[in-house]
């Protein structure tokens, strides 16, 4: 998918935004101070446009709204489609077993004969005997055989008219978010920290895989990248200049934490080099901020307006496989700065776009989602996106929550919804307008208390002509395409 597009953060005076302009290169010293404005004054409460920094729709941006699907499972845009790809329990692997469920972080890859192959997570965790559709334990590929989770391998025919799959990783827990590398492989992440002898586990939990969709072989007796921590990951990308990776933490009591991993000196990145790194190999470091007068950040739930920059500085994790104090409590809230719901990732424009999901009274300020961008080349955060707290989720038209990222080969970002209520696909444009691609119809719950799984794994195929997402639960694994243009 092509990254070569206008940056994110470009926008018009037209534009009605308060986005703050760069005053120059950031010094490298620890104690930034920033020539820009910051935007730090707290905005009104009450509905979620207060506190929104998105802008009201026009006929130029977005598809138009969405209309029922008359099968009960996805409303799109007026010539638009979809197929479902598998379904959790109704479809069946290669090897015959059903296909696991709890789809979450999704990557694609271009396969041969113009087909595409996409890496599934599936963020199942617990007891394995009480997951009803396991990721099936193949002979070779479980990391702990009493885990349910792992990823299946998608692969679809340039036609879209057979869909093959198996399995690439079994035996690990929650496997959540994730990120592509740029020599073709994932990076899946797990969401726990069950370490062995609890719960029935046999190993510990909570660390990276490297998963290769195109060699079978080189995912047998899976290994655990340690280097770059054990703690509650969602999602990792790769900086493409400086090899850096920068992971995410969604975790609360205190807050979750950005990491950066700095390999170690002559280490050159490739397929499978990672699992041969030692598990103390390179440097892995959380993030800390601070505000355009030099001060301290505690959260980033403190910027309620679109444009706010903060310096980013780097403090170094004294345990990363955190042996017996959980990574993200090793820090004073002086020490580092923290988010709630930390979660996707992207790499596109230079940098990181990143989604803290939601904050609530685990952190300073609330707000129903923020989209980051991170700046390594000038060490500069930028917040791209607020949603105002939706006072109503469980009536269409606003959105809350977002999760799993990707940026669009037509401008801005697409971000899955997994907030309460109501769930769906929306658009960011490049000028801060939100609009709705898609609506999950699927309905759980009661007629009287509805309940709507999240949609998760949004990620467009390698040529930019279909949108791949999932509907977690049940685990269903959506193909959409439609007249797409470029959004602005």
């Amino acid at each position: 998918m092509p990254i070569n597009r206008r940056d994110f953060s470009k926008t018009s005076a037209a534009a009605g935004l308060t986005l703050v302009g760069t005053a120059g290169v950031l010094s490298t010293a620890s104690a930034y101070a920033y020539a820009e404005e910051n935007a730090d004054t707290p905005a009104a409460s009450g509905d979620q446009d207060a506190r929104s920094s998105s802008r009201p729709l026009d006929s130029k941006t977005g598809y138009g709204p969405l209309i029922d699907d008359p099968k009960g499972l996805l409303a799109l845009p007026a010539g638009f489609s979809y197929e479902v790809v598998n379904h959790a329990g109704v479809t069946k692997l290669d090897s015959g077993e059903f296909t696991p469920n709890s789809h979450d972080g999704t990557a694609t890859f271009p396969g041969t004969r113009g087909s595409t192959l996409l890496v599934v997570n599936h963020e199942l965790g617990g007891d394995r005997s009480e997951v009803d559709f396991p990721v099936p334990l193949t002979p070779g590929l479980a990391y702990d055989p009493a885990a349910p989770g792992g990823c299946t391998v998608v692969e679809i025919s340039k036609h879209g008219d057979h869909v093959s799959e198996w399995v690439a990783l079994t035996g690990t827990q929650e496997n959540c978010a994730g990120g592509r590398t740029p020599w073709g492989t994932w990076l899946t992440c797990e969401e726990d920290t069950t370490r062995a002898g609890e719960d029935g586990m046999t190993k510990d939990h909570g660390y990276v895989f490297e998963v290769d969709p195109y060699d079978r072989r080189a995912n047998q007796h899976p290994k655990p990248v340690k280097a770059l921590g054990r703690y509650d990951h969602e999602a990792v990308v790769v900086d493409t200049k400086r090899g850096h990776l920068y992971l995410t933490e969604d975790a609360d009591e205190p807050n979750g934490l950005l990491y950066r991993w700095t390999p170690p000196k002559g280490f050159r990145h490739g397929r499978g080099k990672l699992r041969g790194l030692s598990d103390t190999a390179g440097v892995l470091e959380a993030f800390k901020c601070f505000d355009s007068r030099g001060a301290f950040v505690d959260d980033l739930s403190r910027a309620t307006k679109a444009g706010t920059v903060y310096g980013v500085d780097w403090v170094n994790v004294p345990d990363r496989d955190a042996r017996t104090v959980p990574v993200r409590e090793q820090f004073t809230d002086t020490q580092v700065t923290r988010a709630r719901k930390l979660e996707g990732m992207w790499w596109a424009d230079g940098g990181a776009y990143i989604v803290s999901s939601y904050a609530r009274e685990e952190s300073p300020e609330q707000h129903d989602g923020q989209v980051w961008f991170y700046d390594p080349a000038r060490r500069k955060l930028t917040l791209k996106l607020i949603l105002g707290i939706n006072q109503d989720p469980s009536k269409d038209g606003a959105f809350d929550g977002p999760d799993n990222i990707t940026v669009s080969p037509y401008g801005g970002v697409i971000l899955a919804e997994d907030g309460d209520g109501v769930q769906h696909l929306f658009g960011a444009t490049d000028s801060g307008r939100t609009y709705p691609i898609a609506r999950n119809e699927l309905m759980g719950g009661t007629e009287e208390e509805p309940e709507y799984s999240e949609f998760a794994g949004v990620v467009f195929s390698p040529d930019g002509k279909t949108l791949y997402a999932s509907i977690q639960d049940p685990g269903i694994l959506l193909a959409i395409t439609g007249p797409w243009r470029h959004q602005r």
